[in-house]
């Protein structure tokens, strides 16, 4: 599948996968900010055109675990939509230690097709073998 991408800044780097069979593609940090709630804010300095009917995830990168950081809406969720540039949001630890600095891979896109839903509202739902239970209810603890 082809995406267009756009170049905001002269030193994005085009998304990739690192190895075959990969899922997800490296993006990596041009800028690095603050909001106004002081969460870490890295730009790609990229835009892309998801095509319709597709929808970009973003996520953090695995070694994300070693550290107190963690990506603040949890996965990203990119629009077909939207045109504006692929930033990621992550908190601030206890340390006020920057979680990546420019020019470190930062997160993951992968892209997707999902399906249009439509509800139907009812009276009763079929029986499952799991039914209500929620919140660790299948599991031994």
């Amino acid at each position: 599948m082809l995406v267009k991408v756009k170049r905001l800044d002269a030193g994005a780097v085009i998304p990739k996968y690192a190895k075959p069979g990969d899922a997800g593609m490296d993006l990596y940090a041009v800028t690095q900010s603050f909001d106004k709630h002081g969460n870490y804010v890295y730009g790609t300095g990229l835009a892309i055109e998801i095509p319709e009917g597709y929808v970009g995830l973003l996520f953090p990168r695995s070694s994300i675990s070693k550290t107190a950081h963690s990506l603040r809406n949890a996965v990203g969720v990119i629009d077909s939509g939207y045109r504006g540039e692929i930033m990621m949001k992550y908190d601030i630890n206890t340390r006020n230690l920057p979680v990546y600095t420019v020019g470190d891979r930062i997160a993951q896109i992968i892209i997707l097709p999902y399906p249009q839903i439509e509800f139907e509202e009812v009276g009763e739902l079929s029986d499952s073998e799991r039914g209500s239970g929620g919140f660790g209810s299948t599991g031994t603890n």
